[in-house]
């Protein structure tokens, strides 16, 4: 059987992950694709137990080092019990969030030695990696706006902006780092060319773009 693909949306608090993860998944499964969608951390039972820890606001603090080894123990449970068997399975995986984020989260935004995270990230994952990552890219105070309008605040969304500005820039260097894996997509122009942007990069992953596709650069995606 051949083995599905492996897809990650990417992006700090506020730049539309849940409604663009919904049109990925309508847009692959109009292509006859069978699509798992989940989310980091979480996706299994234990792994959502330790997102409730990590994400709760009022339980006692947590240190640098539990953080990070408890989101890299969610994604074990998460790749050996979900992300593996439906890609062997000839599913695609779309996934909310993965270890970029931990780059980015753990890595830029707590300032944690990316050597530590790439030994846990080869530990827990081996030879797995995304196929294709779509990282939503807003300037911070766009999506931090959109967050308090949504109500009360989780222990990340607590965050001081220079934590979520720190947490921006690790994700544009993972950008730079892995141009032909991460696709770095504008979130704060209007929906519809967000979601033309993605269905670009998507249709390239099919094999389906037809000479008369418009340019990506027209689209959003920065190059």
């Amino acid at each position: 059987m051949i083995r599905g693909k492996f897809i990650t949306l990417e992006g700090c608090e506020g730049v539309g992950k849940t409604t663009n993860m919904a049109f990925i998944k309508d847009y692959l499964e109009q292509h006859n694709i069978s699509v798992v969608v989940t989310r980091e951390p979480g996706g299994t039972k234990l792994a959502e137990k330790i997102r409730q820890l990590l994400l709760d606001n009022k339980s006692e603090t947590i240190s640098e080092q539990a953080e990070l080894l408890m989101m890299f123990a969610a994604r074990a449970q998460h790749i050996k019990h979900v992300i593996e068997p439906a890609l062997a399975q000839g599913k695609w995986v779309l996934c909310d969030r993965f270890t970029d984020a931990t780059y980015a989260y753990q890595g830029g935004g707590r300032n944690m030695k990316i050597s530590t995270i790439k030994w846990l990230e080869n530990l827990v994952q081996g030879t797995l990696r995304p196929d294709l990552t779509l990282l939503l890219d807003a300037p911070i105070e766009i999506g931090i706006a959109r967050v308090r309008e949504r109500g009360a605040l989780d222990r990340f969304e607590l965050e001081k902006i220079s934590f979520f500005e720190n947490v921006r820039r690790a994700y544009l260097l993972q950008a730079e780092l892995y141009p032909e894996r991460i696709k770095l997509i504008k979130a704060n122009q209007p929906l519809i060319d967000v979601q033309r942007a993605i269905t670009d990069v998507i249709r390239t992953l099919l094999g389906l773009c037809a000479l008369n596709c418009p340019t990506s650069s027209r689209h959003g995606i920065v190059k």
